[in-house]
């Protein structure tokens, strides 16, 4: 039995946490004065383009021991001067690169929300939970999958992935290879377009599959499909030497060039040979919510076995928010459920609320990432999100023909989306004079300041590639791009010619 010294004074039962604010009052005002410095920031997107951080940034955001805190005043200082300024620059309406989301001012009010909550969303019954099984009811009914179709928040398509073929792997190898793994189970394999995304490759890779289980698949030159008679004859070469087709995964929104697959070709495919049928949508999903033509590219989604994609690119939400739709709720529960007697569920007060969504992915401990989507679809409506949506389609179907009127820039590929990729190299230089124009191009325009192309490589060439999802984008910043394209042009020409020997234009 615990003694205690009769003679110690007593224990208040309230103490103030040392980690809380000693002054309520003073920590208010200096909330405030960080919230309005958040506010100015989003206010004035247009004056906050990429920059790189110096070096006197970079020594004040060193920690050392951190042994003793600088106190709350200190730390307000700090993120208004070192770390606010210095974002990658996606918020602003020139930014191009690759395919970062923009955020919502909606966004900023549900994180502060969600961090006073600070929920635990892996399960149990409170109101966090219910938020999240609205915004997948909600993605359920917007893509036209089934009643019964369940579905979790991750950080992104890549988790999402990995998550929905453990549930295709589960689902070709049986129950009990959870259990005994996948030593001695017949070889799998999966087929996807030439193009598909990185994350299907490290998902095989963590599921033991490895690398080589994904068969590419080559893609149709008029459309960008995969080619559905080069998957039938991958597939059937397999089946001859024993080796078992588990998953076919279909782009809606190839990352390089906005291309998408037949997804009703392939739903057809996938139904006949009895294949789970999986779509990477991981910004391109969200064409359902534009107007024709380019709603008409996600059809067949609706068949999906399973689905992934992004609520922070093309949503506009702030990072980090994906989600995993999988069509048969009890293949998707039987590849993840496990509830240790610390976890089970009870009938009623906290510890209720089944189902929860520690059962359907591999996180237990997770963020209130689904209020920020619902905060964006109750402050906008899935009507102005898709406005916003059709607005990016227009601008890059606007800068492609801009790029075809011009004579000093190439288009690369087909604008089938968002996505336009182009050169502005002449094509009678050498290949890699071509190659280090575009890269010199896109380096000096994001320092400077001016816009953030990426680059990636069509036809054996680097080009520059623009991915347009950006809500703030207006046809004044797809022209201010160009014309900065073509002045770095002229700059930058004379001195590669010279360099790789060839003419100057």
């Amino acid at each position: 039995m615990l003694r205690m010294d009769i003679n110690m004074p007593p224990l208040s039962p309230f103490e103030p946490s040392p980690l809380d604010p000693s002054d309520w009052d003073g920590f208010r005002r200096q909330a405030h004065q960080l919230l309005d410095a958040c506010l100015d920031y989003f206010a004035a997107a247009r004056e906050h383009p990429w920059r790189p951080i110096g070096e006197a940034a970079r020594a004040a955001l060193a920690l050392g021991e951190a042994a003793e805190g600088s106190g709350m005043e200190a730390l307000s200082a700090d993120l208004i001067e070192f770390v606010l300024p210095y974002s990658s620059g996606n918020i602003h309406p020139r930014f191009f690169g690759w395919v970062h989301g923009t955020g919502l001012a909606a966004g900023l009010l549900a994180e502060m929300v969600a961090a006073t909550m600070n929920s635990n969303c892996g399960g149990r019954d409170h109101g966090a939970v219910y938020v999240e099984r609205a915004v997948i009811d909600w993605c359920r009914r917007c893509f036209g999958m089934p009643e019964g179709t369940s579905g979790v928040l991750v950080a992104g398509t890549s988790q999402a992935t990995v998550i929905a073929l453990a549930a295709a792997r589960q689902f070709a190898l049986g129950a009990d290879s959870r259990r005994v793994g996948i030593q001695g189970a017949p070889r799998l394999a999966a087929y996807g377009a030439e193009g598909v995304h990185n994350a299907t490759v490290k998902a095989l890779e963590l599921l033991g599959l490895g690398s080589s289980a994904l068969r590419r698949i080559r893609t149709r030159q008029d459309t960008g499909a995969m080619d559905l008679g080069a998957l039938e004859h991958a597939m059937a070469e397999d089946r001859a030497v024993g080796v078992r087709p588990f998953c076919v995964i279909g782009t809606a929104g190839s990352v390089d060039r906005g291309d998408f697959d037949d997804l009703e070709g392939l739903a057809d495919f996938c139904g006949r040979e009895k294949v789970w049928f999986h779509v990477d949508g991981a910004f391109g999903v969200w064409a359902r919510l534009a107007e024709a033509p380019w709603r008409d590219l996600a059809r067949g989604i609706d068949r999906a076995d399973s689905l992934a994609f992004d609520f922070h690119k093309w949503m506009y939400v702030q990072y980090d928010c994906g989600a995993v739709l999988i069509r048969d709720e009890a293949k998707h529960r039987a590849a993840f459920a496990a509830r240790p007697a610390y976890l089970a569920g009870q009938s009623q007060g906290l510890g209720g609320g089944d189902p929860w969504y520690c059962d359907y992915g591999l996180d237990l401990s997770r963020g209130f990432r689904a209020l920020k989507v619902w905060s964006a679809l109750r402050a906008y409506g899935s009507r102005l999100l898709g406005e916003a949506i059709t607005r990016n389609c227009r601008l890059a179907a606007l800068m492609a023909r801009l790029v075809e009127a011009s004579p000093d820039l190439t288009l690369s590929a087909p604008v089938r989306l968002n996505v336009c990729c182009f050169s502005a190299a002449r094509p009678d230089w050498r290949p890699a004079a071509q190659d280090e124009l575009n890269t010199r191009i896109a380096q000096q325009l994001q320092i400077e300041g001016e816009a953030v192309f990426s680059t990636t490589r069509i036809h054996e060439r680097t080009v520059l590639r623009a991915a347009i999802v950006n809500h703030r984008t207006c046809e004044a910043d797809i022209s201010h791009a160009l014309a900065a394209v073509e002045r770095k042009r002229a700059e930058l020409s004379g001195a590669l010619a010279r360099e790789f020997g060839v003419c100057a234009p």
